[in-house]
């Protein structure tokens, strides 16, 4: 029992004794740490106040220098002033100069002018007294001529008047009768000049209704895109058809005007094409256009296919078919050609059988007779109709007969076959049937022609389209071979010759287009 006692009371003594010693040495730990805490705390005030004097040095340089930075600155506005100052000062200086000089000129001119003035009374004064001399000196002379002729100065001024009045009267009776007898010169070319002006306006109006033709439309929507943007599709079709096309307020319909029914129907085709797919453009209207023409050109031939069936005319040469079915495309007089010559054809088989001549050759030749009014190129147009017509019967292998009598139907060569009476015949009959023909409307389309053939005698021009009535011409020239000065200059010239060598009412417009085109393909 005494030994447990002893054994606990050791234990707690050694507990006590380690716990002392325990807080002994966690005492010197601490006291360490905070002696270890001062001496860093030392360390980083020190770095603190190390740092603190070198930013405040730093800060106090930068100051310095800013302070240097401004002064030059506030340095330079100052002598930029100054230099702005010197300058005002010198403009100044001259402007000061410059009034005084300006003072002087004045004071000299005014000087002048007062001397000038001075001068001018003193003549003044002068002139007076040699105009006061003047009148009494006349009126001296009056005296002495009244004195010496015995009459007063009314009476001689009396006899005056009644002198020049009868030197007045036989002046203007000669200058009257001059001007009658020059009246009477001029009188009758005035008077067929006035009768050819008019009837070449009534020819204008009256061609119209064979001139134009009227394209309906479903719906006054579709004119918007004839028209295109800005026009450019209008005027790709006027381009490529040569017909002048008219948009105007008429509802659901356009009107297409063009001397030359070919074209006319080439541009009424290629519209209601492009009009039924819906696509419009320049690029398709010409292809719709070169589409058509190949299609009037097969509708040619097919034409004089069927002419010459329906007549019984056998053996006829192609280009002669060709030309037939061209006749419908073209009028004599009003008249329409391929009418007039089925008509005449008729006629001549007829009176060729009453007279005992070969009936089928007469129709053949009466079929043939007005084929040189078709020409194939411009050059030909230069020539008679006859005379032409003549010279494609030959080249095509026609006999004697008929070429004789298409050659002959105008007088133009000497007639040597029976059939050639009978043709020149037939063609009066035809032509003379009450309502079959209009003059004046030939002669206005041959006043077209000759208006384009005048642009085509122009190097360069690559088509030429009369259009408006005759009052316009538009031209279309190579831009390969015309450049924009020369389009101008040709422009002017076309009018010159116009005007020289051609008839016309009114005035006509030239107007000349150059159209440069860049076109590649991508393979």
């Amino acid at each position: 029992m005494d030994i447990t006692i002893i054994s606990i009371v050791a234990v707690i003594i050694g507990l006590a004794i380690g716990f002392g010693i325990a807080k002994m040495l966690e005492k010197g730990k601490a006291t360490k740490t905070i002696a270890n805490a001062k001496k860093e705390a030392e360390k980083i005030l020190k770095d603190a106040q190390k740092e603190g004097e070198n930013i405040k040095k730093d800060k106090i340089f930068q100051a310095k220098e800013k302070f240097l930075e401004l002064k030059a600155e506030h340095e330079k506005v100052i002598i930029n002033k100054d230099k702005k100052i010197a300058e005002a000062e010198k403009r100044t200086r001259d402007k000061e100069s410059q009034v005084g000089s300006e003072l002087a000129k004045n004071k000299r001119l005014k000087d002048q002018l007062d001397a000038e003035l001075k001068d001018l009374e003193h003549k003044t004064d002068i002139l007076e007294k040699k105009k006061a001399e003047v009148d009494r000196l006349h009126k001296s002379q009056v005296q002495q001529l009244e004195v010496i002729s015995g009459l007063s100065a009314d009476e001689a001024k009396a006899q005056l008047l009644e002198s020049l009045k009868e030197t007045a009267k036989s002046d203007a009776m000669a200058f009257m009768q001059s001007t009658m007898e020059e009246a009477k010169l001029t009188a009758q070319q005035e008077a067929r000049k006035i009768v050819i002006n008019t009837i070449q306006r009534i020819g204008t109006e009256e061609a119209v209704e064979n001139c134009v033709s009227v394209f309906n439309l479903e719906s006054d929507d579709v004119k918007g895109r004839i028209i295109g943007r800005e026009g450019r599709n209008i005027r790709a079709i006027e381009a490529a058809t040569g017909v002048e096309i008219i948009v105007d307020d008429t509802p659901e319909a356009i009107i297409l005007s063009c001397f030359d029914s070919v074209r006319r129907e080439v541009a009424r085709l290629s519209l209601h094409r492009l009009v039924t797919d819906g696509r419009i453009h320049p690029a398709r209207i010409e292809e719709i256009v070169k589409k058509t023409e190949k299609q009037i050109n097969e509708e040619i031939a097919e034409i004089g296919k069927r002419t010459v069936i329906d007549l019984g005319i056998h053996g006829l040469h192609p280009e002669l078919i060709k030309a037939v079915g061209r006749m419908k495309y073209r009028s004599s007089y009003g008249q329409n050609l391929l009418q007039h010559s089925r008509e005449v054809a008729k006629l001549c088989g007829v009176m060729a059988s009453e007279l005992g001549v070969n009936p089928k050759l007469a129709k053949r030749a009466g079929l043939l007779h007005d084929i040189g009014k078709v020409p194939n190129s411009e050059v030909d147009v230069e020539t008679p109709h006859a005379i032409l017509g003549m010279q494609w019967a030959e080249k095509y292998g026609e006999k004697k007969d008929v070429c004789n009598a298409i050659g002959a139907h105008h007088d133009e060569i000497e007639m040597t076959s029976l059939i050639s009476p009978i043709v020149q015949v037939c063609d009066a009959i035809s032509g003379a049937r009450p309502g079959a023909r209009r003059q004046v409307l030939d002669s206005y389309i041959q006043r077209l022609k000759d208006l384009e053939d005048i642009a085509f005698g122009f190097g360069g021009v690559q088509k030429a389209y009369a259009i408006q009535a005759g009052r316009e011409l538009r031209v279309i020239v190579e831009s390969e071979k015309v450049n924009d000065d020369q389009a101008a200059e040709l422009s002017f010239n076309i009018s010159q010759k116009i005007q020289t060598d051609m008839t016309y009412p009114g005035q006509v417009k030239v107007t000349v287009i150059r159209e440069t085109r860049s076109v590649n393909v991508a393979k």
